[in-house]
């Protein structure tokens, strides 16, 4: 609809310009305008052929991956492609859907629990794949109603504002048969024949306790605080550790005791193949790493893009313990009245456009499920080519901790993070950020690069407005990762600062 709303005022622009005769500035200004509203036309067209090739390119890797995996491994994982509760199921969990939102049921041998997980998986509206879906369900239709069956699933899928719901009638019939099959399936932890399996990648699988990769520093017993980092989106502890911890006073690393952690799915930590990476997933875990085992009371968190989120989140769930909020970059995008958040936030994050390049990259993550699995292949299964020529051209160490914290995870830690945490937690996060105002007294700051291009600064003027007490630095010329990369040592110095006040 856009593309045609551009042509439109195109085609009135050049009628203007041609029936109306004005001066020599009146002229370039309608000439720039004209130029302008072209740019955007071509931009869109572009984006609409580059886009509709990529929904049957995705397609088609749907079912080359399907025979690989059943080639290589005896069985295929069901993909989102066609039915969220096949490639759900499939790995021993319900899907419920209530009123939008949608939660699976994790059964294991011990317990039953609900999770929420972002409708994003799921549905992504394209021409493509709304045919694909339409005809896989018609077909499914038509198989169903000539079968007769004890056991009744309905499935009905509405469509509304250009988005589909699935919704599923479970008995405990099926609940039962499920809770049995777990009982007497092996989950497999290790990763796929499409991920790394080197020494790096599944060093966590030889421990016989599945925790985070926490790199801790400063005095071993409590000191004067404790302060835990968490990175952002494909990146690792490695972003806070080649960095900031350098450049701490020795005051600092003898009275505080500092902890940078690997996600759960990301860098040296467990990477399960069976994992939704929910955000209670994220939450307990990084609780089972660090704040039990090291008997965390109060702490200060400092935390980049999505890390932002799982910092808010974990605020909220331990109001009493933290002392100072920092957060870089938080993605925190408004959410219109009568919009669903999680749709909303996935076109905010992935447009779907060509330019700029890190806006295609982020569409092409967001939006295709194979595609982004085809990119894991190539560079996440070969980071050690990657991280070794990476060396041999730059010379960088800088650089090289960079490539090494993007390249060491699994498609599937990293489809389900972005979708679960970002996307999923654009209903949730006004929620956290009203608790901060009204339930915290912590310290609240934020720093942001003006030249950020994967997040808007406007983001963390979102999120002041909603916490009026938090102090928001906008830094001039420096962007997503140079926030700290480039500055890290005048960075050292601020957190240093927040601490000193926060603590007195």
């Amino acid at each position: 609809m856009s593309l045609y709303l551009c042509l439109w005022g195109l085609i009135n622009y050049l009628k203007w310009v041609v029936v109306m005769p004005l001066g020599e500035m009146a002229v370039m200004g309608k000439t720039m305008m004209v130029l302008t509203l072209t740019g955007r036309v071509l931009h869109d067209a572009v984006s609409f052929i580059v886009f509709s090739f990529l929904d049957i390119l995705d397609l088609v890797l749907c079912f080359a991956f399907k025979a690989a995996d059943f080639i290589i491994e005896a069985e295929w994982k069901p993909c989102y492609c066609a039915s969220a509760k096949e490639a759900i199921t499939s790995s021993g969990k319900i899907l419920v859907s209530e009123q939008g939102e949608s939660k699976i049921v994790c059964l294991t041998s011990t317990k039953l629990r609900l999770e929420e997980i972002s409708d994003t998986l799921y549905t992504r509206t394209s021409l493509v794949s709304e045919i694909s879906k339409s005809t896989v369900n018609e077909l499914k239709r038509i198989k169903v109603e000539g079968k007769s069956s004890t056991v009744t699933v309905q499935t009905s899928e509405k469509i509304k504002k250009g988005t589909m719901r699935s919704t599923l009638t479970v008995s405990s019939t099926i609940v039962e048969m499920l809770q049995g099959k777990i009982g007497g399936q092996h989950l497999h932890p290790i990763s796929r024949w499409s991920d790394c399996d080197c020494k790096f990648c599944t060093s966590w699988t030889s421990s016989s306790k599945e925790t985070l990769f926490v790199r801790a520093e400063g005095p071993k017993d409590k000191g004067k605080g404790d302060v835990l980092f968490i990175h952002g989106f494909i990146s690792s502890s490695a972003f806070w550790t080649e960095t900031l911890f350098p450049n701490f006073s020795h005051a600092t690393k003898s009275t505080y005791r500092l902890f940078a952690i690997d996600l759960l799915g990301f860098g040296r930590s467990p990477k399960p193949a069976d994992s939704l990476y929910t955000l209670r997933e994220h939450l307990d875990m990084i609780e089972q790493s660090v704040l039990e085992p090291y008997e965390v009371k109060s702490f200060h968190i400092v935390a980049h893009s999505l890390g932002c989120i799982l910092a808010l989140a974990l605020a909220v769930k331990h109001p009493g313990s933290v002392k100072s909020l920092t957060l870089l970059a938080p993605p925190y995008y408004k959410v219109p009245k009568g919009v669903r958040a999680t749709q909303h936030v996935m076109r905010q994050v992935a447009p779907r456009r060509v330019w700029p390049l890190i806006t295609f990259g982020a569409s092409i993550a967001c939006w295709y499920e194979h595609i982004s699995r085809a990119i894991c292949l190539v560079i996440c299964k070969n980071h050690r080519l990657w991280e070794f020529l990476t060396k041999l051209v730059t010379r960088n160490r800088i650089k090289t901790f960079l490539i090494e914290g993007f390249c060491c995870h699994t498609h599937n830690a990293a489809w389900h993070t972005l979708h679960n945490i970002i996307c999923g937690t654009g209903s949730k996060l006004e929620g956290y950020l009203d608790s901060v105002r009204d339930h915290l007294k912590c310290d609240v700051n934020i720093f942001h690069g003006k030249k950020d291009e994967v997040i808007p600064v406007e983001c963390s003027y979102n999120v002041q407005h909603k916490v009026p007490r938090a102090r928001v630095k906008v830094i001039d010329d420096e962007d997503h990762i140079t926030i700290v990369v480039n500055r890290q040592k005048a960075f050292a110095r601020e957190l240093e600062e927040i601490w000193k006040r926060s603590s007195g």
